[in-house]
């Protein structure tokens, strides 16, 4: 829910008091990240479907802004409808009817887990102080949620994204666990480019005069404008030039703006109500860190760690995450058959858009 100060509001993160909604909490106690730092009693928000039935439990793991809202009606905690409704739920691609189906919020995330809004040990938001994590931190993470449901090996872990990233550590540094992996848009490393869009994003954050070195939580306005910003920046690489040009071309929405201008505003506006700066940068760099061969002899022999019966699927129109990285998983992980190519109009969303498609591959692993 966002915090208002005054005319504007500082952050969009969930904070203790707002409406939980379907969120439940797991204290999932301290998690000792890579940096040498601890972080304690750490809180993990999530959210299930269906019914736990020992070894039906599938993992769905977010992107980037996403939250544990995979499926349901949007509500009082929520302001839009699951991010996934399409594919999860009685009868759809992940049944609810036979799977049990959990989908936590990240940790340093804003919607209920630990996260640079949440409290550190002397009651005041982390902010600044909050530490900087990996994909394996968050992991490690998600590995103590399992635990405190008592979930031992998961049917199947299911990520697009930053979710596949978390997904392939899963199989990686968790081979036993993970029965069936979906990976869907996403990558073995972090390229150059991915790295370089994401931390322009966050100076762009930094930047703003609000920010106030990540302590904006008490002050009169927040770093909205350069949340804003950001998201604009991003959505461009998340769409593809071609579905630009033929929503909008050089059409204008009035004599100020071109169309695609109002369109990225709509965003970046949509994003600030329901996401907080300081989340959307310690995300961001932990994404940054992914490096599946990193500490593991190169990616070749991380990637043949992995035993699960695994889907490789990427977005042909994707030019954030390209079909070459997606080929690069399919080609090592040695229970994939190939890989599989969405075909969208779409981009990199194409993987939130293209609901059949995905639909198709997702039963197709399941079953």
């Amino acid at each position: 829910m966002t915090v208002t100060t005054g005319a504007r509001h500082v952050t969009g993160a969930w904070r203790a008091g707002d409406p939980p909604g379907p969120r439940r909490f797991a204290g999932v106690g301290e998690v000792a990240l890579e940096n040498g730092r601890v972080l304690p009693d750490v809180t993990l928000a999530y959210e299930t479907w269906g019914e736990h039935r020992g070894d039906n439990g599938v993992l769905v793991l977010h992107a980037l802004t996403g939250d544990s809202h995979l499926a349901g009606a949007a509500d009082d905690a929520h302001p839009s409808p699951g991010w996934w409704d399409a594919l999860v739920g009685p009868g759809k691609a992940i049944d609810t009817g036979r799977f049990f189906v959990v989908a936590p919020n990240i940790l340093g995330g804003c919607q209920g887990s630990t996260g640079p809004a949440s409290e550190d040990p002397d009651g005041l938001p982390w902010g600044r102080d909050f530490p900087s994590l990996t994909v394996r931190d968050q992991v490690q993470a998600e590995v103590r949620l399992a635990d405190a449901l008592g979930i031992g090996r998961w049917h199947a872990v299911i990520g697009g994204s930053a979710g596949g990233m978390r997904a392939l550590e899963w199989a990686i540094e968790h081979p036993a666990r993970v029965e069936r992996l979906f990976v869907l848009a996403s990558s073995p490393w972090a390229s150059a480019e991915q790295i370089a869009l994401s931390a322009t994003q966050c100076d762009v954050i930094r930047a703003d005069p609000d920010f106030h070195g990540g302590d904006y939580y008490d002050a009169p306005e927040g770093p909205i404008a350069g949340l804003d910003l950001a998201r604009r920046i991003a959505h461009i690489s998340y769409r593809s030039e071609r579905e630009l040009h033929e929503r909008f071309g050089r059409d204008r929405q009035d004599d100020e703006r071109f169309a695609v201008e109002s369109y990225l505003a709509h965003h970046g506006a949509k994003l600030v109500r329901r996401f907080d700066a300081n989340s959307y940068i310690v995300l961001s760099e932990a994404m940054n860190s992914h490096d599946v061969g990193r500490g593991r002899g190169g990616v070749e022999a991380a990637l043949a760690r992995i035993t699960a019966r695994t889907v490789v699927a990427g977005i042909d129109s994707d030019r954030l995450y390209p079909l070459a990285q997606q080929q690069v998983l399919a080609d090592g992980i040695a229970g994939a058959d190939g890989l599989d190519v969405v075909s969208s109009l779409h981009g990199h969303d194409g993987f939130l858009v293209e609901s059949e498609q995905v639909g198709e591959l997702a039963k197709r692993l399941l079953d």
